[in-house]
């Protein structure tokens, strides 16, 4: 069985970089940042598999102070 009307090939997206805007940290203005991990511990009673488990959250944090963006933070089960 052919199907009728087969999708067309999708163009790539051509994107401008210089037209972007560089993320910078807030607390000392730097714009290179490397990745980070936040572990989660979660309970076995919890857990889908009733095991204890451990969940990392990938998040990336400035590379001159450690500082996260508090947008990677907001809505991650990571506020205090």
């Amino acid at each position: 069985m052919s199907h009728p009307n087969p999708a067309p090939p999708k163009a790539p997206v051509q994107l401008d970089l210089n037209e972007a805007d560089t993320i910078t940290c807030k607390e000392c203005g730097n714009a290179s940042f490397i990745q980070s991990f936040f572990l989660k511990r979660i309970s076995a009673l919890v857990s889908p598999t009733g095991k204890e488990a451990i969940v990392p959250i990938q998040v990336f944090a400035c590379g001159n102070c450690g500082t996260v963006p508090q947008k990677m933070i907001e809505g991650s089960g990571l506020e205090k």
